[in-house]
């Protein structure tokens, strides 16, 4: 479970409704109906435009995998990669063919049965690659969709404000009406930008890198089939897995602290 979402959404509208009741107000004063209809309303109608259906359905589809952590512990696939390797370099590839049941990664059981079948490495090697990154195009367009989508809160908000300002004019004749119309107007404008900056925008950030973190776990998976295929030794196969899988972590850690 990520954890840092949760306490991430939870700790924004806290600070939000808990500003809103130290300045004296209450939360039924930002809770309007009207005003939802139009943001949320609005905000789906931009989105169905701006983006196709398949990738609004994933977008929705990925909400899940905002809260849950990516499983960075590539050691039990480098274990299966070193195991299957070896078996490969003693008894020959076609060997492998009784122990893919046996593997757990998903990408790495279908990659390799290329290699049993014969394939030419350059081919199994862009097969992998194609597989990679259309995974990781869709996850990423998905993050793209709610991005777009908090780009557009805030102007359908706005828009929202307006529309309750034409209703205040309408009531210029009652004075005592004026003051809760604004009041009333301006909640769109809240709901816009919260909703955009709080939870769309942060989505989208979120799903795009993990994304990237998915990817680099079948990288992996992809140097050990080419080095399954290359018949390197499995003993060098794993200090190269180990490398590349240490470097990237390092990276992914550097890019967490800018």
């Amino acid at each position: 479970m990520d954890l840092a979402s949760i306490f991430g959404i939870i700790l924004g509208f806290a600070a939000i409704i808990g500003g809103q009741i130290l300045e004296g107000g209450h939360i039924g004063q930002i809770m309007q109906g009207t005003a939802a209809l139009i943001v949320f309303g609005g905000t789906f109608g931009a989105m169905l435009v701006s983006f196709p259906m398949q990738d609004i359905k994933r977008a929705i589809k990925l909400i899940p995998a905002v809260f849950k952590n990516v499983n960075m512990d590539v050691r039990p696939t480098i274990d299966e990669i070193i195991r299957i390797a070896t078996i490969a370099r003693k008894e020959g590839v076609l060997a492998v063919e009784g122990q893919r049941e046996s593997i757990q990664d998903p990408l790495f059981k279908k990659s390799i049965k290329y290699v049993i079948d014969g394939f030419e490495p350059n081919t199994v090697k862009e097969i992998i690659d194609t597989e990679i990154f259309i995974a990781f195009e869709e996850e990423e367009n998905a993050g793209k969709v709610w991005e777009g989508a908090g780009g557009y809160a805030p102007t359908i908000g706005i828009i929202g404000a307006v529309l309750g300002l034409i209703h205040v004019m309408s009531m210029l004749s009652d004075p005592s009406k004026i003051g809760d119309g604004i009041a009333v107007a301006f909640v769109a404008t809240v709901y816009g930008v919260g909703i955009a900056n709080l939870v769309m925008i942060p989505m989208g950030t979120k799903l795009k890198r993990k994304a990237a973190q998915r990817m680099m776990t079948k990288e992996v998976v992809k140097l050990g089939v080419v080095g399954i295929q290359e018949g390197l030794n499995p003993h060098f196969l794993q200090e190269k897995l180990e490398v590349f899988v240490e470097e990237h972590l390092r990276r992914g850690e550097q890019d967490g602290k800018h």
